[in-house]
């Protein structure tokens, strides 16, 4: 249900016109001036400029950021500096000069071309003395040469015969709400050119600008330099009649001393060498046609979607650093003044993953900006009275925290309150990591990981040693005093989201130890020395990872958010409604702080992190717990995007696209009441990522990504490409009734259950170790773990009893040796009924036949059943690192007979067989109950009976649960 609070919903057709590719607005309100110079920003991976007028306007917020000029401030450490506005641009007809609250606007239009990078403005003016004229402005930030701006005007008079005048130059005078940062060293003109040289105040950053008005035409006017050493300008006076347009560009170069020694000097010869506005613009077009050749969305059936999401991806793949590997992206981009341009954790989560499988080389130069700050993260642990890295909540040029201890009341003048993030919100350590991991797991760039990723994950591991504390009572690990990514609740203990990603982290660095050593042992011995890496820290972090604490019931999977979560209050957010700030706003920070509201996913953001390693029905339990129980109308920007994925998982598609919209219009439609403030640069990441992983359903394997969609109702087509370890996949996918899947030529059986009933063969060797262990442990107990591997079926069935990891391997060596014992008596009289029948028939008609389990003992079952010759291949416990639900089982399997996903039916008896199957894009039959097995695309009791013609028919006429369409490259 859409609540009142959800109004920003409805198309707004003043904000999102015409075409797929342009934003445009129809009617200036000057209420919304502050909001639309942030949805007009323009950026080229060097500098933003928020979207304000070429003439100015009353209380607009000109600026100009570019990415590492930060200079000190008081409070927030250091800050991205606004740098001199390149735009004035005045025109004065008659001795009126244009303006926007000045005449009469007859007609208005202000166009964003996202395919383009191109800001236009066509207006109809009316000047106080009654002349009405048409100007056209245009203008933007060359994606071909980064420190190349250019604005074009065209005016055309329509009555009015006489002087025009034009004028350009830059303001000097700005500042960061109130806060000076620049003192100039030297400005001045020449002919058609002026410059400033401006230095930073404290951190003596150097800029130079420099600018140059041409006029076009045979007749062009002479171009006059005023005001040399005061304020530089220029200016050039046409003589107008009715129907004649008159044509003036201004092109502008920056350099700052981050890139050269003399900026000034850079900036001049730049534009000395700069060709005609026309040949710049051309290279900026080309530029952009080849980001959106790999970086595009397409989405057929709702125009407000498609429009979008295009506007989230254009801002993002405008702000990304190109040239640059010791910067990243801010939240606000380079768009506001917001978090002082800082860099946290939602570059690495939210917008490296839409980066890494479509811009990789862009990904790496951000990454690259995380190496480069562990010398400030060294410092930072050190400080702290902790080891290794750990990494700053707030960094920025150095890597050093920068996060204010204590900001002003806004209720109460003269207080301060105390800030903890960059204190003890210690998971954005670990979430760096898993943005390193994933990184090289899509790309395969073992250079990058050999020489900057592996003193990442492995420094940062170090500290994670240090900073955990064993429970004597508990006989486990803990991490106390931190922050969750739900930060309306600080300082709590055993954050599961933090204790978990931990968990995942040490796990990750033992993984890539083991790869560094093997494939470059040099490097392993010199890292190991530099960064002090012992065999028992190795050892250590094996046992941290396994006895890290974490309270999750075992019956339901809900896992609590942190110690005492359960025990805070719990309200009824339909009591507070309407309203329009968060709850946080409405009840202070305290009050929030003793109740279950959750500012944005936390213990669901972590099992979306790490969705391939739980299951359906944790998701499920833990979303109907926390969902309700979050703000994500005025919480965080953060979550929305996160909710419609999970909400894809759950079948949920008309919440998934509620949430969609929350975060896709967050800055067009303002949905927060927040855009002024500049662009949500974690939520159009989210944007993306709930696109592709969200209704494209893509999971990310071992051999690739595969799609198993769930469209919008009213989308009939999305289309996107990914690259994955240098290969581009392209996903054209359309909703299930117009898609045509390939004939099945390939059929991949599970084997218990489904070929033979070795369950109970594993259920008796489970009850033998249950018995020794005084564990209790019964055949219901047994049919909820069906299909899972077997270290966490132990697991399960020790439930919450401290163990070591010697333990676990000796318990788990004891039960397969009970099996197999037991095994020694299979014989061909265990083949399941109908299986025989049916393999004869298959081996007949020509189909392949795989087996797809997660037995580590299934060559030795396929032997004593004597079926080998009927399977064309074995795909076991030992074929692939993830097992069930993730996909990559039943993808090897299909690789090795030399088919498609699409090709292939699985037989399954596990849900969490199906659900595998499912990810893989590949048709399930179900084997048993419908409560267990009910998401196939077909389910029977057994295979007794079962012809393959008969099943064929069965699979074509079964009404299926979802769009299953896997894309090959």
């Amino acid at each position: 249900m859409i609540k009142a609070s959800d109004h920003y919903l409805q198309y707004n057709q003043q904000m999102i016109a015409s075409t797929d590719w342009n934003v445009i607005e129809t009617n200036f309100d000057p209420a919304q001036l502050h909001h639309k110079e942030t949805v007009f920003t323009l950026s080229n991976g060097y500098l933003g400029t928020r979207g304000t007028f070429e003439e100015g306007y009353p209380r607009d917020s000109p600026a100009t950021l570019i990415h590492g000029v930060y200079d000190d401030v008081a409070i927030t450490h250091t800050e991205l500096v606004n740098c001199p506005n390149w735009l004035p641009l005045v025109v004065t007809v008659a001795g009126d000069r244009f303006s926007m609250d000045s005449g009469e606007i007859l007609h208005y239009e202000r166009r964003l071309d996202l395919r383009l990078g191109i800001v236009s403005r066509d207006i109809r003016w009316r000047s106080p003395q009654g002349h009405t004229l048409d100007l056209h402005f245009e203008r933007f930030a060359s994606l071909a040469d980064q420190h190349v701006l250019a604005i074009r005007c065209q005016i055309t008079s329509l009555d009015f015969a006489g002087d025009i005048s034009i004028e350009v130059g830059f303001d000097e005078e700005v500042d960061n709400q109130g806060v000076k940062h620049w003192k100039t060293l030297n400005q001045g003109g020449v002919e058609q050119i002026i410059w400033l040289y401006h230095q930073t105040r404290r951190s003596e950053i150097k800029l130079g600008m420099a600018a140059k008005l041409v006029v076009e035409g045979d007749d062009a006017a002479a171009v006059r330099l005023e005001n040399a050493d005061v304020s530089p300008s220029l200016t050039t006076t046409c003589h107008c009649v009715p129907g004649k347009t008159v044509t003036v560009e201004k092109i502008v170069t920056v350099f700052t001393s981050r890139e050269t020694e003399i900026p000034i000097a850079a900036a001049l010869e730049r534009l000395a060498d700069e060709p005609s506005y026309a040949t710049l613009l051309a290279a900026h077009i080309t530029a952009w046609e080849q980001v959106w050749q790999d970086s595009d969305i397409i989405i057929e059936g709702d125009r407000q979607a498609q429009l979008s999401v295009r506007y989230n991806l254009f801002q993002l793949l405008a702000v990304t650093p190109r040239h640059d590997t010791h910067v990243s992206i801010p939240p606000k981009t380079l768009s506001g003044f917001a978090y002082s341009g800082h860099i946290f954790w939602d570059t690495e989560i939210f917008i490296l993953p839409f980066l890494t499988l479509t811009q990789p080389a862009l990904a790496r130069n951000l990454l690259t900006y995380r190496y480069h700050t562990l010398p400030g993260a060294r410092r930072k642990a050190q400080e702290a009275g902790y080891q290794g890295a750990m990494f700053a909540w707030e960094s920025a040029n150095t890597g050093d925290e920068v996060t204010p201890r204590w900001v002003p009341d806004a209720k109460k003048e003269g207080e301060l309150i105390r800030i903890w993030c960059g204190d003890i919100e210690v998971h954005i350590t670990a979430d760096v990591a898993y943005a390193v991991w994933h990184y090289w797991q899509y790309t395969n760039d073992d250079d990058w990981m050999r020489d900057y990723g592996a003193e990442i994950i492995l420094d940062t591991a170090i500290f994670w040693e240090s900073r955990v504390q064993w429970n004597q009572q508990r006989q486990c690990y803990d991490i106390l005093d931190v922050i969750g990514p739900d930060e309306n609740h600080d300082r709590v203990d055993n954050n599961a989201f933090t204790n978990l990603m931990v968990q995942w982290h040490l796990q990750s660095a033992l993984a890539l130890w083991d790869w560094l050593k093997q494939a470059y042992p040099e490097t392993a011995a010199q890292l190991a020395q530099k960064i002090n890496l012992t065999t028992e820290s190795l050892h250590l972090w094996a046992e941290i990872q396994e006895r890290l604490f974490i309270n999750q019931d075992a019956e339901t999977g809900l896992i609590e958010q942190f110690d005492g979560f359960f025990q805070l209050e719990d309200i009824n957010f339909a009591d507070y409604e309407p309203r329009h700030k968060s709850l946080q706003g409405l009840l202070g920070i305290e009050a929030t702080s003793q109740k279950q509201i959750l500012k944005q996913p936390d213990v669901l953001m972590l099992l979306y992190l790490l969705r391939q390693r739980y299951d359906h029905k944790t998701l499920e339990s833990n979303w109907e717990y926390y969902n309700q129980r979050t703000d994500h109308t005025y919480g965080s920007s953060l979550g929305p995007a996160i909710h419609a994925i999970l909400a894809c998982d759950l079948n949920q598609p008309t919440q998934a696209y509620t949430h969609f919209l929350r975060s896709a219009l967050v800055d067009l439609e303002d949905v927060r009441l927040n855009a002024a403030e500049g662009i949500h640069g974690a939520s159009a990441g989210g944007v993306w990522q709930a696109v592709v992983f969200g209704f494209g359903g893509i999971r990310m394997t071992e051999f690739g990504p595969v799609a198993c969609p769930n469209l919008p109702p009213t989308w009939t087509r999305l289309k996107f490409r990914l690259q994955w370890h240098n290969q581009w996949y392209d996903f054209d996918l359309q909703p299930e009734t117009t898609v045509s899947r390939p004939k099945i030529t390939g059929v991949i059986f599970d084997l218990d259950g489904v070929l033979t009933d070795t369950s109970e063969l594993h259920y008796l060797a489970w009850q033998q170790l249950a018995d020794e262990e005084g564990i209790p442990f019964d055949r219901e107990t047994n049919d909820r773990m069906r299909g899972l591997p077997r270290r966490e079926t132990l697991l399960q069935i020790l439930g919450d009893r401290p163990i070591t990891e010697e333990q676990i391997q000796e318990m788990m060596e004891r039960k397969n040796r009970y099996f197999l014992e037991l095994m020694q008596n299979i014989t061909t009289t265990d083949l399941l009924p109908g299986v025989a029948n049916l393999l004869q028939e298959l081996q007949a008609a020509g189909i392949k036949v795989a087996l797809g389990s997660s037995s580590k003992n299934a060559q030795t079952v396929i032997q004593r059943l004597d079926i080998a010759d009927k399977l064309d291949f074995v795909a076991d416990g030992h074929s692939v690192s993830q097992p069930k639900p993730a996909p990559d089982l039943f993808l090897f399997a299909a690789a090795q007979l030399g088919l498609s996903a699409s090709q292939c039916i699985v037989v399954e008896d596990a849900a969490v067989g199906i659900e595998a199957a499912r990810s893989a894009g590949m048709l399930a039959i179900g084997l048993g109950p419908v409560e267990r097995v009910g998401k196939a695309n077909l389910v029977l009791p057994s295979l007794e009976g079962v012809r393959w013609q008969e099943l064929q028919e069965q699979i074509t006429t079964s009404k299926k649960r979802d769009s299953l369409v896997s894309v090959a490259p």
